[in-house]
């Protein structure tokens, strides 16, 4: 993806807001708005995502507000926290909710062995409306010759961050901050507060993390075949870090993630624990968590966003498609499904709704006719992506293989065992370079 291109997008959704108030006083988009036949038939979807609370609610207000006017249309929404497993289960039995979302990680995967409905015939006779849709963005969600999934926002990885705690100790914050940088910071904010740091810790953030220091060197976490790197060495930096901070005692204990959701934004260590020594003053999330982050905060705490610590930021920072919206192969009804993922796209009430939660609206008419409503919190993410991360940018890896879900266990699995003092970071380097090569040569 070119980053000129991209800035160009994110450009046009400058205006978008991204909360604000939850109303759907705005104009609709008659054009694009899509409503089913009243008089026909019963239409029974299905519609399974991941997420926060926020998001859970929100979606299930718009599929209320679709259902309202396509009376004929019942969406029954789903939501897990253990959404993958999940997923790999409907898949195996064919029984794959409609619509699901999906991720530029995951969906060459499922698009290749069948489970999803190439949308291009739905985009080419207009049902899906992407003409006020970039190109490149648009083609984020192709696999070979078809478009499997429709990009639902932009986002880049963001380290969230406790502000107030951080200014009440006299601890400033900075974009682009080196390893050193970080590290010291993690030291201070320890000894000054007791509050220890939580790294990128779980599936999604840890393989965001190992692609940060991998791009750093030339070198990337998936090659042809194989894990993308000449030598363990080249891997041993990222388990590096959760070494020294384990022996220096700011690495937050493992075992407070024992009874909780990684991941899930209402139990991140940022926002919940009772003490300094269970609570996190950073979390490594994607941009778009943001507003999700700070309505869970407690009262009074403002949650900060900067980039992942790195020594050439512009080497590893990339710009993402947030999530992508995709139609299961086995869907009875695919018609009516494209119909809805339109309305999640371009229906400015829908939008409203929604606010870009996950991600920067892609239609540059839906990110200008929202933004009356954006608010604080939101124009933070805006300034982040178009400000921080966009000027500092290169161009996205290519999609991940069909293991990639395998090797990211693997590297959770090793993470967790540096974190408890079971493997030296040069042993968990060599160990995840052998474990990981096998997995992509299929043996």
């Amino acid at each position: 993806m070119k980053k000129r291109v991209i800035a160009c997008v994110l450009a046009l959704a400058m205006t978008a807001g991204l909360l604000g108030g939850c109303g759907s006083s705005g104009a609709s988009d008659t054009d694009s708005q899509t409503t089913g036949d009243s008089n026909g038939d019963q239409i029974d979807l299905s519609m399974f995502w991941w997420g926060s609370q926020l998001r859970n609610e929100r979606t299930q207000e718009v599929l209320d507000m679709y259902m309202e006017d396509n009376p004929n249309v019942t969406i029954e929404g789903q939501f897990s926290d253990d959404y993958w497993t999940r997923m790999a289960t409907f898949a195996a039995g064919h029984t794959m909710p409609d619509v699901v979302q999906m991720v530029y990680a995951y969906m060459p995967q499922y698009a290749r062995e069948g489970t999803l409905l190439d949308l291009t015939p739905y985009i080419e006779d207009g049902t899906i409306d992407m003409s006020n849709v970039n190109e490149e963005i648009l083609n984020t969600g192709k696999v070979e010759d078809g478009i499997y999934g429709i990009c639902n926002g932009i986002n880049a990885s963001a380290l969230l961050y406790n502000k107030t705690l951080l200014d009440d100790a006299g601890i400033e914050i900075k974009d682009y901050m080196t390893m050193d940088d970080f590290i010291n910071i993690c030291r201070e904010v320890y000894e000054k507060t007791g509050y220890k740091t939580s790294l990128s810790y779980g599936a999604m953030t840890s393989e965001s993390y190992m692609q940060f220091v991998l791009r750093v060197q030339g070198k990337t976490l998936y090659g042809d075949g194989a894990i993308g790197v000449d030598s363990a060495d080249q891997l041993e930096p990222f388990f590096d870090l959760y070494e020294t901070g384990l022996e220096e005692g700011w690495l937050l204990d493992p075992s407070l993630y024992v009874e909780r959701v990684r991941g899930q934004v209402e139990q991140d260590p940022i926002v919940y624990g009772s003490s300094p020594e269970t609570m996190s003053w950073c979390g490594f999330y994607a941009s778009n968590q943001l507003t999700s982050m700070q309505s869970a905060a407690p009262e009074g705490v403002e949650i900060g966003i900067t980039t992942f610590p790195s020594d050439d930021i512009e080497t590893a920072e990339w710009l993402n498609p947030s999530q992508f919206f995709s139609i299961s192969a086995d869907c009875e009804n695919p018609d009516e499904a494209a119909k809805l993922i339109n309305y999640l796209i371009n229906d400015i009430d829908c939008n409203n709704v929604l606010l870009g939660e996950r991600g920067v609206p892609i239609s540059s008419v839906v990110s200008e006719a929202i933004s009356e409503n954006i608010s604080e919190d939101d124009q933070k993410v805006v300034t982040f992506i178009n400000d921080v991360v966009t000027p500092k940018s290169s161009a996205i890896d290519p999609p991940y293989p069909d293991q990639s879900s395998e090797i990211v266990s693997l590297l959770d699995s090793i993470t967790e065992k540096v974190m408890y003092g079971e493997l030296t970071a040069q042993d968990a380097a060599e160990q995840f370079l052998e474990e990981g090569n096998a997995i992509l040569a299929g043996n």
